[in-house]
């Protein structure tokens, strides 16, 4: 397994430098093996299908505009999340009215392993069903850096420089983020929370 992961990195790196010298097979190559990740994030990040298409595509032709300054100093598939998250965020703030109907199509929340009991089976989707809707009505900037940090484990200096806000800024967003949804989804811990302080 790790033989073929290394060796789809190999050959995606020997894609980046052949399409940073102009081969655009071969950049066509890298959307097709980047496309899937790149417009979850965008989804994630905006909350419908077309505008999550948008934003893919114009992180896509950033990316080309952009390619020759790729450095190679991370992954192809990091830099384009980098892109991704930055004009997710320049699409909202054109958008400020947007909201959507589906947030998460498979991010785990519950645990992945087989469950024998349906009814332990109903919970988790269940609560599942809550998280998403929980996120789905969270503010685009909080949504934001909280989509970054907890599901694609970004630090906050990189959160801060893609969203163009100090990394304090970041670090407030992700605790009001992470409170308003443990309010929403647990309220009366919360509520016990917040008068034993």
């Amino acid at each position: 397994m790790s033989e073929v992961r290394s060796s789809d990195q190999v050959d995606l790196s020997a894609l980046v430098d052949a399409a940073r010298q102009g081969d655009h097979r071969a950049f066509d190559e890298l959307v097709r093996q980047t496309y899937a990740e790149t417009y979850t994030l965008a989804f994630r990040l905006v909350g419908n299908e077309e505008d999550a298409r948008d934003v893919t595509q114009e992180a896509y032709i950033r990316a080309f505009k952009g390619l020759r300054r790729f450095r190679g100093e991370a992954r192809f598939s990091t830099w384009m999340y980098r892109i991704t998250a930055n004009c997710a965020s320049t699409h909202l703030g054109r958008r400020r009215r947007h909201r959507h109907d589906e947030l998460f199509d498979d991010a785990p929340v519950a645990d992945d392993a087989p469950m024998a009991s349906p009814e332990l089976r109903a919970e988790a989707a269940d609560f599942n069903r809550r998280v998403k809707d929980a996120v789905d009505r969270l503010p685009p900037k909080l949504r934001a850096v909280v989509v970054l940090r907890d599901l694609y484990d970004m630090p906050h200096e990189v959160i801060a420089a893609e969203l163009g806000i100090s990394e304090s800024a970041a670090k407030v967003r992700l605790h009001r983020a992470r409170r308003q949804l443990r309010d929403d989804l647990f309220p009366i811990q919360g509520m016990e929370a917040a008068h034993a302080v």
